[in-house]
């Protein structure tokens, strides 16, 4: 009998040992062909991180936001970090809590800078932008300039970028309710945009509303070229992850149309990955491309605009949740640390890699 359980139970070994090696080889598959393995030219900036989201600079600062409600400053190779004291408890349902924070270039006036974060009330989840200030123990929120953007189960957005113009501008999921990306009186499945006292521009499309686009799924990356264009990152269903040129007052089509298909009045995706998977997050820009975190593809890709390509440049880091560009390389935060990934020793990190090493 003994013999008999020992040979079941190796031949139960070999099979959880070829599943795992088919889920590895279509993940493989998912991400795409000459992965170059660059871990051994990246510098590592900042480690020990906690769930970081988004990463901001100004001058020689960096500023981390972390999902657990806490933001690490890191200056000449020593980090700190502060909790924030918001007016509501933060939420800890799926891709929620600290997300976007944004820093002007007057933080080192007024101290203060824009976050947008997560909470519950009245058994229903929601967002806000708000202003916080940093004091020598804490940030605090200061004001709120946009509340009760609807939130879910999944798909919070959460982005926030100070655009060339000189607005704040900000990703909204549907709160895994398809519908209200195409309803222009919810807040949810936009990308909205609002003047930086929290009021409403006079030229955004809508009249006396924040939504500058539509039909959006859970849209985590913006960013901008030269001629002031702007591009975003969207989360697709089932694959079919999307890169959009933004263009004012339109509709991205999200849940009526994905992919290639076509609906009047409603944009295509200049590129999107077919039925692999990116899984995109922040996005950046310099010098004719931009570079996106791929948390599925565990890396960072290169889009080209010209030739409407994107390539993986930068693997083996685990999950990228967000990146930025400098005149000297790109800077790209690890988020093994969400409860979806592998950690590895000292994760999560900011990671910085030169130019000249990313082809």
């Amino acid at each position: 009998m003994t013999r008999y359980l020992i040979i079941i139970f190796t031949f139960m070994l070999i099979a959880s040992a070829c599943s795992q090696d088919e889920e590895r080889q279509q993940q493989s598959d998912e991400t795409s062909v000459d992965i170059p393995n660059t871990e051994g030219n990246l510098q590592v900036i900042a480690e020990n991180l906690q769930e970081p989201w988004e990463i901001a600079k100004l001058n020689d600062a960096f500023y981390v936001s972390e999902r657990i409600g806490s933001i690490v400053t890191i200056r000449k190779g020593e980090q700190t970090r502060k909790q924030v004291q918001f007016s509501k408890d933060l939420s800890n349902q799926a891709e929620a809590g600290l997300l976007g924070i944004a820093v002007p270039g007057n933080f080192s006036e007024t101290n203060e800078a824009f976050a947008y974060y997560s909470y519950q009330e009245d058994n229903q989840y929601y967002q806000r932008v708000v202003t916080i200030k940093e004091s020598d123990e804490q940030w605090e929120e200061t004001s709120v300039l946009i509340d009760r953007i609807p939130g879910g189960q999944f798909h919070q957005g959460g982005r926030i970028e100070i655009g060339p113009d000189n607005k704040l501008y900000i990703t909204t999921g549907d709160a895994t309710q398809p519908e209200l990306a195409q309803d222009l009186d919810s807040l949810a499945g936009k990308i909205l945009r609002m003047n930086l006292d929290g009021s409403i521009p006079t030229d955004n499309p809508f009249e006396d509303s924040y939504v500058f686009t539509f039909g959006h799924r859970n849209p985590q990356g913006m960013a901008w070229n030269e001629a002031d264009e702007m591009f975003a990152t969207e989360h697709g269903s089932s694959a079919h992850d999307e890169i959009n040129l933004i263009i004012k007052g339109s509709n991205y089509g999200w849940p009526e149309i994905q992919g290639d298909e076509t609906a009047a009045n409603m944009e295509r995706p200049i590129i999107h990955s077919g039925e692999n998977t990116w899984a995109p997050s922040g996005m950046t820009y310099h010098n004719g491309f931009f570079y996106f975190a791929s948390l599925r593809g565990e890396g960072l890709r290169r889009f080209d605009p010209a030739n409407k390509t994107q390539k993986l440049i930068v693997s083996n880091v685990g999950r990228v949740r967000d990146a930025l560009a400098t005149n000297e390389g790109i800077y790209f935060l690890t988020n093994n640390t969400d409860g979806r990934g592998d950690p590895a020793a000292n994760d999560d990190r900011l990671l910085f890699l030169p130019y000249n090493d990313l082809d």
